[in-house]
Formats: C-alpha cells, structure tokens, sequence
C-alpha cells in the first residue's frame, strides 16, 4: 500500500479538555452586528485581533500535524479565519495596509510551514458556497465566497498550477436545479487560481456520486462515503467499482482525498461494531434517514475503517468525526495495528 493520509477538520479537542488550549488552538470569530455597533477605531481593533488569533492557530495547528506520524498529515484548515471577509461592512478594514501585512505575512509562513512540513491542506466553504444558483444574488454571493478561500490558499503559496502539492478547497454541489451543467458554468467564473484549486464533493440530498460522474472531466471529485451511503441508501462503494476509476481520472494524476465518518453511536447503540451498519435494516427499525445523517463522535465501526482502509490504495481521506483530531488518531492507529497484524499473518 502506498502512503496515505488521514486528517482532521478545523477544529482541535484537547484530549485532557483544557479550555484553554482549545481556545487558544482554535479559531474564534465576531459577528458583523456586533462590529455594527461600535465606533470605527474599536469595530477594527476587535477584528484585527481576531484575525491575529486566528492566523496564529493557522500556525498551531499546522505545527501539530506536522509533529505527527505522516499518515495523520493531512488538515483542513477552519473558514472562520478572516470574520465578515466578503461582507461590505468590513471591506474598508480589510484595506487597512497593517492588517493586509498581518495577513498576508503570517498566511505567507504557514504555507512555507506546511509544505517544509509535508502537510497536505484543505478548507471547505460553508454549504451556503456554491458556484451555481437559480438565485443570481446566491450564485454571487457564493462565487465571492470560494473566492476568498482561493485567495487565502494563494496567500499561502498554492495559486499556481493545478492543485499544488494536493491542496484544494472542497464545496457541495448546490440545488440540483440546475443540474451538473449548472456547476459546469459557475467553473467558468471562476478566477484561475480558484478554478485549480476548487472540488465538489457527493451529498445526501442534491448531488449523489452519479450526478456529479459527468464532471469529471471538469473538476476533482471528493468521494463522500458516509453521504453515498445515506444518498444510495445502504451501498457500501468499493474501490473497484468503475466509478472510482473516473474519481481518480478527476484528480490528473494528484492524489486524491474522500471523506468518510459514521452515523452516531448513541443512534446504533447495539450495533455489531464488527458489521457494516444496514441502511433498510435501521430505518425499518424506525430511526430516520435524517437522523442517520449526522456524524458520531468517532469512527467506532471496524466495519467501515476496514472499508477506508481498503480505499486507501487511492484516497487519502478527512475523517469528519466530531471528535475531530481524536478520531483521527484513533482511526489511524487501527489501521496501522491492523496492518501490522496482516505483515506477521502473512
């Protein structure tokens, strides 16, 4: 098996709960209302140390993962770290030349950190982000929005070629109103630099796998395991199914990434950890689809990291569970345990 990777998103649980260290190793953020309510000079000091804060635990949390094993060095990066950055009201703060050196600078080292690191990054926009909408001021609006997580990467050092060193930044599809040629013409207003750098992943509702399949000649596609189940309802997809092979095409010869996380444990309870949960069997058992949609705590199913650890001869994965870096390590330890043991097997 080659190298792979495993990564936690935005966010990191102190294993001892330390509310100090989370608050210092997480992003923070302001809201425009509030900044509405203060006088210029004190919106600006409270937004320019927020996005000190926040540059910093870009710095921090880069420096943890690369103080871990390799396969963990994957991360997405929080959206939070410039508050209300395409909102009018803050545009006139964003010019000012001490806070773009600030952000430019510090965005500048944490890109140099993490590629002397071998830290692979991402960010994901909120699911308001998307690239193409019936609604013209939604579509704008979500244009202007992949833009600055574009900018912020280019900032970092990833504006040029076709994801560099894998780094990308993953959106939803959006209402399927439109259909893939919708999101086919919202690429086209893309900046350059953002149309190398964006993906589109498989949702529940909207966009499955084989809705987004005609794309990808167009642009990378990031494999949802945990969406393609509730989306096909109970079908385990396994890396010799066809469609795969047009996910990794999408990718140009860059290593792909997929996500992956479980439905709540509290839901599956008595669950055979050793079995692949069964979609008809639990909603026949009267838990809701909608309910099986959210993401457990860790990833408590060998079942499912078996499946992962399958898929890891082509994708690195984000492990969105809710325990964030904690699963992730979890996870990672089970598949190198389970590696070990297949070496001495034989």
């Amino acid at each position: 098996m080659q190298d792979f990777r495993f990564g936690f998103c935005c966010k990191y649980i102190p294993e001892d709960g330390s509310a100090e260290t989370a608050r210092k190793m997480n992003t923070s953020t302001v809201t425009m209302s509030y900044l509405g309510r203060l006088e210029p000079k004190a919106a600006y000091d409270k937004l320019a140390s927020v996005v000190a804060h926040n540059l910093e635990v870009f710095r921090l949390q880069i420096e943890h993962v690369a103080r871990r094993p390799k396969i963990e060095r994957l991360h997405r990066l929080s959206s939070d770290l410039l508050p209300g950055y395409t909102h009018s009201s803050c545009q006139e703060l964003y010019r000012d030349s001490d806070l773009r050196h600030l952000i430019e600078t510090r965005l500048a080292q944490a890109g140099q950190l993490a590629r002397a690191k071998d830290v692979r990054l991402s960010m994901h926009p909120g699911q308001f982000c998307v690239i193409a909408s019936a609604n013209l001021s939604a579509a704008a609006n979500g244009l202007a929005e992949f833009e600055y997580h574009a900018e912020v990467m280019v900032l970092m050092g990833y504006g040029e070629g076709w994801h560099p060193h894998g780094a990308h930044i993953n959106i939803h599809g959006g209402a399927k109103a439109l259909g893939a040629e919708g999101i086919r013409s919202g690429l086209a207003h893309l900046s350059k630099p953002a149309r190398n750098l964006i993906t589109i992943e498989n949702d529940e509702v909207s966009f499955g796998l084989d809705d987004l399949l005609p794309l990808a000649d167009d642009v990378p596609l990031v494999l949802d395991l945990h969406h393609h189940w509730i989306m096909s309802q109970g079908e385990y997809i396994e890396p010799d199914d066809p469609r795969i092979a047009r996910i990794i095409e999408s990718w140009r010869d860059v290593r792909p990434v997929s996500h992956v996380s479980i439905s709540r444990e509290d839901l599956l309870p008595d669950w055979d950890i050793q079995a692949l949960p069964d979609f008809k069997a639990l909603v026949a058992s009267g838990i809701k689809p909608k309910d099986l949609r959210a993401h457990s705590d860790l990833m408590w199913n060998k079942a499912v990291n078996d499946l992962v650890m399958r898929h890891l001869s082509w994708s690195d994965f984000e492990i969105e569970a809710k325990l964030k870096n904690i699963a992730t390590e979890g996870l990672a330890h089970y598949v190198e345990m389970r590696q070990t043991t297949e070496l001495e097997t034989g």
